[in-house]
């Protein structure tokens, strides 16, 4: 099976270099064929053995076209695959933060460098990963990179994340391959890393306020604000790349469309977030800002479904106590 799969990758980088299609990139483009080539087996693998084939393949398919082998780890399906980056004074982090991403064949890598004086621009240029850079001399603000971003992308399935977290590729393959099985957003399930409900924090009672509000008790405290994350092409459309700039917002239209709504995987943001001055501290600025996107999220979906949004009132009949009755 190997032998095979080593060959159908080296008759497939022939077929790249003859037919070079469109603007996707080598890696994009191999990642679809492996998927296309496995679709046709009929024999079940096991996640390892999915993952030992395709790097047969991918060597096969870079030796015939000339590109240089890595052994990345495969997507499923046969979309294009991208991650957005929001970066600011990240230099310390965002190396190995690209190193994981290196092992993906992903579309596109987008990083968004706003209001760095540290020398990350340079370091994400010089990295090997091939890295498309949105450069700002100042910053932008919380969360606007994320908006930026999903505007200039042009994948099927879009994740976002942090330049001051490392995470395994591993990892971030759980949330696409959500997608791929059907959802259209899925969030980091931080659940496991909340303390009992009397003792959590104001950001995380919010968060789960606002999902129980509607309708949503199931996704607890997760949230669009929490990275990494997902979205599908549909969702993208759906929510708007703006909405992105503010995450709860993002969540509530997301809710109130109707899209489907998972949390496939757990990453602990909470104890590998870079800590600032801006983050740390009881009612911190950032907390204080997160609490008010949801305040504003809870606003529109108020705004949109009524001031009771799905709560119907059963105790009165309001239509008596209008006025002129």
């Amino acid at each position: 099976m190997a032998v095979r799969a080593y060959r159908a990758g080296r008759r497939y980088g022939a077929k790249f270099i003859k037919e070079r299609l469109g603007h996707e990139t080598p890696k994009a483009v191999m990642n679809r064929y492996w998927n296309e080539w496995k679709g046709r087996r009929t024999r079940t693998l096991s996640r390892e053995s999915s993952r030992q084939l395709a790097r047969r393949f991918f060597r096969g398919f870079c030796k015939e076209s000339g590109e240089r082998y890595r052994p990345w780890l495969p997507f499923p399906g046969r979309g294009k695959v991208g991650i957005v980056l929001c970066i600011r004074n990240e230099k310390k982090t965002v190396e190995r933060v690209l190193n994981e991403l290196d092992r993906l064949p992903f579309h596109e890598i987008i990083a968004v460098v706003n209001g760095s004086t540290d020398g990350s621009f340079e370091k994400i240029r010089k990295h090997r990963a091939g890295v498309t850079i949105l450069h700002y001399e100042e910053p932008l603000g919380h969360d606007v990179g994320r908006a930026i971003g999903a505007r200039v992308s042009t994948s099927d399935i879009l994740l976002f994340a942090d330049g001051d977290l490392p995470i395994r590729a591993e990892k971030l393959l759980h949330f696409v391959e959500e997608i791929e099985k059907g959802a259209d957003v899925a969030l980091n399930d931080i659940t496991p890393y909340l303390r009992p409900f009397s003792r959590r924090d104001a950001v995380s009672t919010v968060k789960e306020f606002v999902n129980r509000a509607l309708g949503r008790p199931d996704l607890m405290a997760n949230s669009l604000t929490a990275v990494p994350h997902a979205l599908s092409r549909k969702a993208l459309e759906r929510i708007g790349a703006a909405a992105l700039a503010v995450p709860p917002l993002a969540q509530v239209i997301a809710i109130q469309s109707g899209l489907r709504i998972k949390a496939p995987a757990s990453v602990n943001i909470i104890r590998g977030n870079r800590r600032r001055a801006s983050n740390s501290g009881h009612l911190n600025p950032v907390s204080r800002l997160i609490a008010g996107d949801h305040l504003e999220a809870l606003h529109r979906a108020l705004h949109k479904s009524g001031s009771r949004l799905h709560y119907k009132d059963h105790m009165r009949r309001r239509e008596y106590a209008e006025v002129g009755r």
